[in-house]
């Protein structure tokens, strides 16, 4: 029985995996983090690989060792209902609410809106979001291989210039990163600012969603034994996670550096739109919209495509095709808001599903210590719900906070739940439901 991948079939689920996690997102976010933390970089650059990198390779493990066959089935060890209601809450997440429409938004922030007018930005964007999302429809529709055509080209295409930007960065730095003082968070925080950053790639949970496709694949390769499926795609995971760690670094270095000529941007897409600019001139910045676009196009469609497969198989009185439908005309008109917006509207969702993701992940992985006990995933995850509905409260904007009359409430957390204000409220209280759930294990037991 085969145990052990080879090397090339081991660097092709790599390439898969750095296919299926690196977007647009993922380009984004580090060149703005790099902006805003300047000469704190380094610092938050280590925070940020820990829930970019870091996290979403633990959760190809979570899924390889559970055996389970769906994000619905992993989650059901904490309850059947709490499990559709996780895996539909992520899949809406990462497609039709937050991540389809950001790649329509980055595409129109770093391909159309520096050729317009600031007034005639709206018309432009809802133009080119109606044709984007025409062409993903399309796609989606008719797949026959064009994901696996356009990855194939449009990647590499993406990497080249993306290295030639990085190394024209180096190679004559806008400014030196000890010139650049940090700003916001990054003064005090770098770290956790960092950290909390890395969740807006999605990939954690990206990696819980499409985790089963990579398990798929080694098991297609001939690897049949759990612990050794586990084990190949911890070392494919390895190699590709290596990669995307030296990127965002150079990423975050590119953005700090920007500064040097640039103010701080409103958002990622602004920043590398200018970068690009700067040291390709026009030619350059077509170039750059051509790649994010297709790239975005790309991701698009794969995650139309698979929420609508999803939900499909959740709800078979629907078919796939008006799920489709339904999940490209939805993000058309989110999409609109704008790239800042879409950004801040997120931010609570995530702060929502991120405590309950990494601990669903931890619990997998050291289940065997309890035996995959349900009291313990129920406790744990319980009292991490709590701590997470928190998080979201705390993360709306000010005015919703306001209307809402969670001044008080939240001053109050502030003050007495420890990590609250630094956004990592839920660690104590996950804690304290193991602890209770082990205890219960064992008088129970």
């Amino acid at each position: 029985m085969k145990r052990k991948l080879s090397v090339r079939e081991t660097a092709a689920v790599a390439s898969l995996l750095f296919g299926l996690f690196f977007g647009a997102g993922n380009l984004i976010f580090p060149v703005h983090m790099g902006q805003m933390a300047g000469s704190s970089s380094p610092v938050a650059i280590l925070g940020f690989c820990i829930t970019a990198v870091g996290l979403p390779l633990m959760a190809i493990a979570a899924m390889a060792i559970s055996r389970s066959e769906s994000l619905a089935q992993l989650a059901g060890r904490v309850g059947k209902g709490y499990g559709l209601f996780f895996s539909c809450l992520l899949y809406l997440t990462i497609g039709p609410f937050f991540a389809i429409p950001r790649c329509a938004s980055t595409s129109f922030t770093v391909g159309v809106a520096p050729l317009v007018s600031e007034g005639q930005a709206r018309l432009w964007l809802l133009l080119f979001s109606v044709a984007f999302f025409a062409l993903v429809l399309w796609f989606s529709l008719r797949p026959n291989g064009i994901l696996t055509y356009v990855g194939k080209i449009i990647n590499p295409v993406f990497l080249v210039f993306l290295f030639l930007l990085v190394i024209a960065s180096l190679a004559n730095p806008m400014a030196g990163l000890r010139e650049l003082p940090p700003e916001g968070n990054y003064e005090t925080q770098a770290f956790i600012t960092g950290f909390l950053e890395g969740y807006n790639t999605m990939d954690i949970l990206a990696a819980l969603a499409f985790g089963i496709t990579i398990v798929q694949v080694i098991k297609d390769l001939g690897i049949e034994n759990a612990g050794d499926v586990a084990g190949n795609s911890f070392r494919a995971g390895i190699f590709s996670s290596l990669l995307m760690a030296v990127i965002y670094a150079l990423i975050t270095v590119m953005g700090a550096a920007s500064r040097g000529v640039y103010p701080t941007s409103e958002n990622g897409g602004i920043a590398l739109t200018q970068i690009a600019a700067h040291y390709f001139g026009a030619f350059g910045q077509i170039i750059l919209a051509a790649t994010v676009t297709l790239a975005c196009l790309k991701t698009s469609i794969g995650l139309v495509t698979s929420c609508a497969e999803t939900f499909s198989l959740l709800c078979p009185r629907v078919p796939y095709r008006h799920w489709t439908v339904l999940f490209s005309l939805f993000p058309l008109m989110v999409s609109n808001l704008g790239l800042t917006q879409i950004i801040t509207v997120s931010i609570p969702v995530l702060m929502f599903l991120y405590p309950l993701a990494i601990t669903l992940i931890l619990l997998t992985l050291c289940g065997s210590f309890f035996g995959n006990d349900r009291r313990v995933y129920v406790s744990v995850t319980a009292f991490t719900l709590a701590a997470a509905v928190l998080d979201l409260l705390n993360a709306l904007p000010a005015g919703a906070q306001e209307a809402l009359k969670l001044t008080g409430l939240l001053t109050w957390v502030r003050g007495n739940v420890p990590l609250f204000s630094l956004g990592l409220g839920w660690i104590l209280p996950a804690a304290l439901g193991l602890a209770v759930g082990l205890i219960l294990r064992k008088v129970q037991k």
